[in-house]
């Protein structure tokens, strides 16, 4: 297909950028306990066995809403929305936070950089693309932090959460929200994902030029028979090479 220059370069962040150490399940209970410890330290009067129980729960059921209407419920909300069931209302925001900090200083230990991140962003930047990221996430302040642990927040002109702007991928307006950082139209601009829906259909719908990393690829993946990516790579480090091929 006929493509404009190709200006700019748009990341997911996990399955992409990172990937998962161990199965999530060992390490959100762990991460549920610490955040349940903490509010206990902080005075309230919850169970220690089941509070954590409760809240995964209450995460799930919204979060299988927001895959429904692609509206984020971000983790703060949530919890205070249990918290409040259980008679606690005007909680200080620094407690709620900390609470949230003490689950993320877990979880955030499961992630690890792929050994192709930094050579990859490095080669775009020499190769005078602007970039930036967008996330799937329900706490804006986790990605950042993960970003900067990293030592990768330099590479990005804006880092943009579905927790900030409120709509997650494959939404339309959270491409046109990234979009709206540089002065560039959105077939000059490429988006790179794992996942077939969120990424590529999302930014295929919104304009943009849809690349499929496929080597984190999941499950989720094969319910999107219909989604066709534009390109294809198993590594990131294939990238800059697509991308001088994509040129016009």
């Amino acid at each position: 297909m006929s493509r404009n220059f190709l200006r700019a370069v748009i990341f997911d962040l996990g399955g992409t950028l990172m990937y998962e150490r161990d199965s999530w399940y060992a390490v959100t209970a762990q991460g549920d306990e610490a955040l349940t410890r903490y509010l206990i330290d902080q005075g309230l009067e919850i169970n220690i066995s089941t509070f954590p129980v409760e809240f995964r729960r209450r995460l799930g059921e919204y979060f299988a809403q927001r895959e429904k209407d692609l509206l984020e419920t971000t983790y703060t909300y949530v919890l205070i929305d249990l918290l409040k069931d259980k008679g606690y209302t005007n909680l200080p925001d620094d407690v709620i936070r900390k609470a949230l900090d003490s689950l993320f200083s877990v979880t955030q230990t499961n992630w690890v950089l792929e050994d192709d991140t930094v050579s990859t962003l490095q080669k775009l930047e020499q190769d005078g693309y602007r970039m930036g990221l967008i996330s799937n996430a329900g706490d804006d302040k986790d990605v950042h932090q993960l970003i900067s642990r990293f030592g990768i927040a330099s590479y990005f002109d804006f880092i943009l959460t579905s927790a900030a702007c409120s709509y997650r991928k494959p939404h339309p307006r959270i491409f046109e929200m990234a979009i709206a950082n540089w002065y560039f139209l959105p077939s000059e601009t490429v988006m790179v994902g794992d996942n077939l829906d969120a990424d590529i259909r999302g930014a295929k719908g919104a304009g943009l030029y849809g690349v499929w990393i496929s080597r984190r690829a999941g499950s989720s993946n094969e319910d999107q028979p219909r989604v066709r990516p534009d390109a294809t790579v198993s590594t990131l480090a294939e990238l800059p090479a697509l991308l001088d091929r994509l040129q016009v």
